[in-house]
């Protein structure tokens, strides 16, 4: 995030002074952002802040990611901003126009509270809701009558109008280990129980090579008169690399080489 892009916001509601205590903590937002909070910032406008919320596990809202909007006033940080969903949610303490009602952004509004803290306390809203001080009621009666019934709703609107997770992308040692040995990836099968495995018959190649029972070929490659003992030396790899040991794979590399 470019500070000095946010400084050149066109901003008339806020002062100078508060635009650049903004700029400070939106940048540290996006270096270092809260658990489970992705904070979006609108470089020409950051009166109005927007975060994506992951629903937090254990919870209706799990597996759904809600956004949300901050909205900050001329006089901010003075006076709270006002907290809305964007994403529809079933919840006793926010509005079905999305108004969020939590007392930090009320009574317990303090001038030193920073954005992070905000936004925190509302992904906590999501864990621990309050029943008491209820936008919706049907949401609340429910969560203090039927709290089975009120998951069930939370549930369902999580699944119809939340956001999805991205999903994570996960590169299995597999897959390193097989380029790092130059593995032809189109004639290798990978198991489920992390071995990679060759075709049959250059596995048995590879076995006899490795144990020193079959000498690598040293034939012209063209020549299509060679036994079946005569194998490439880029064949003659590892029947089994075990994911889990980093110091064996690094050996058995080491081992390939010299073959």
């Amino acid at each position: 995030m470019n500070c000095y892009s946010l400084l050149q916001a066109t901003n008339e509601n806020l002062p100078p002074n508060v635009i650049r205590q903004l700029a400070k903590e939106l940048k540290n937002l996006d270096e270092t952002p809260p658990e489970g909070i992705k904070v979006v910032v609108n470089d020409d406008d950051f009166s109005t802040i927007f975060a994506d919320i992951e629903g937090p596990g254990g919870t209706p809202y799990e597996n759904g990611v809600f956004r949300m909007k901050l909205l900050l006033s001329h006089d901010f940080p003075h006076s709270p901003p006002k907290g809305y969903f964007l994403t529809k949610i079933f919840h006793p303490n926010i509005a079905p126009n999305g108004e969020i009602c939590v007392n930090t952004l009320k009574k317990d509004w303090n001038p030193s509270l920073g954005l992070r803290h905000v936004l925190l306390v509302v992904r906590c809203l999501l864990i621990e809701p309050f029943p008491e001080s209820a936008l919706n009621e049907q949401a609340g009666k429910l969560l203090l009558e039927n709290y089975e019934e009120y998951a069930k709703h939370a549930r369902l609107y999580t699944g119809i109008h939340a956001l999805k997770p991205k999903p994570k992308s996960k590169t299995g040692a597999i897959s390193e280990s097989t380029t790092a040995l130059n593995v032809d990836q189109t004639t290798t099968n990978i198991l489920p129980t992390g071995a990679v495995t060759l075709p049959p018959s250059l596995a048995t190649s590879a076995t006899a090579i490795t144990k020193g029972t079959v000498a690598p070929s040293s034939q012209d490659p063209g020549d299509t008169t060679a036994g079946a003992s005569a194998v490439p030396k880029k064949e003659a790899v590892a029947v089994v690399v075990k994911v889990a040991d980093r110091k064996k794979m690094d050996a058995r590399k080491k081992s390939l080489k010299r073959l």
